[in-house]
């Protein structure tokens, strides 16, 4: 059996996908494939939704029963050795929780991401400073591990590099006025963050939003996500939701169409991104009093 990784490669993603879309059109159903590799269907399942590695031994043996002729197949050989190698993000294995690793891959490969953050200001624009605060506080119930807390902030800084590259994704967020009311450290600190977003609006990849107490509830209300989109059309547009002890990574139609249509309303009901420099330098004139 393929040995488990802490998240797929997009490469994984859309491999498995074809590996799932070359089996149906060939006839052959997940027990028939797991008889030709010795395997049970789940094994076939599993890479085919990205859940372990592609094990090159077990491919080689099913593309050509899947009607692949040899120079197909070792071009899919060739991708799948490229898609296995692990992402950046694995370096920080030690604190990175499986439920999360997923979110950094899909993140590193989407070509759009829209968030709601009700909370705190996200992970791609957050100060060094203001990160360690959030993460500190997020140690309920637990002694704080200072070196893990560390490892925390380092990962999210290089994840925000992510923004700083030329083939940056959109990046689409709806701040809630309590995130930028939220004391999350010193005045200080939330000075700087505030600063930060001020340069983040300038950046030809990024769109904030924020909706003010003023103009009440809406459809987002409820919970913190993020939708993910992709620029290959093997990937579906996928919701993530993250919750205390876990997250949701949700790629079903309907769900995620659901989750569009709340993103769109709230974007006609927060204030528009031309008033977006107006209400953070107001925000940050008021922690100057």
């Amino acid at each position: 059996m393929s040995e488990p990784r802490s998240a797929p490669t997009i490469g994984q993603l859309v491999l498995g996908r074809q590996l799932k879309s070359l089996r149906e059109k060939s006839g052959l159903s997940r027990e028939q494939a797991g008889k030709l590799l010795r395997v049970t269907a789940a094994t076939v399942r599993r890479m085919e939704m990205a859940e372990v590695a592609l094990k090159i031994p077990y491919v080689q043996l099913l593309l050509p029963a899947y009607g692949l002729d040899p120079e197909e197949t070792e071009v899919f050989l060739r991708l799948a050795d490229e898609a296995n190698k692990p992402g950046w993000w694995q370096r920080f294995h030690d604190v990175l929780p499986d439920w999360f690793s997923g979110y950094v891959s899909l993140e590193e490969a989407a070509r759009t991401i829209r968030a709601y953050e009700p909370h705190f200001v996200p992970g791609l624009l957050q100060t060094e400073e203001y990160a360690r605060h959030v993460l500190t506080s997020g140690s309920i119930g637990r002694t704080v591990d200072r070196d893990r807390v560390e490892r925390h902030v380092a990962l999210r800084l290089e994840r925000q590099s992510l923004l700083e590259r030329p083939d940056a994704p959109a990046f689409w967020a709806v701040l809630d006025e309590t995130v930028l009311r939220r004391a999350v450290g010193s005045t200080a600190v939330m000075r700087a963050q505030l600063d930060r977003l001020l340069e983040a609006i300038e950046m030809p990849r990024v769109t904030l939003q924020i909706a003010t107490f003023a103009t009440g509830p809406h459809p987002g209300t409820y919970s913190p996500f993020v939708l993910f989109r992709f620029g290959i059309p093997e990937v579906r547009d996928m919701v993530y939701i993250e919750y205390l002890t876990g997250a949701l990574y949700l790629d079903e139609e309907s769900e995620v169409l659901a989750h569009m249509q709340a993103m769109d309303r709230m974007v006609t009901h927060a204030e528009p991104a031309t008033r977006t420099k107006e209400l953070l330098t107001g925000f940050r004139a008021e922690l100057d009093r």
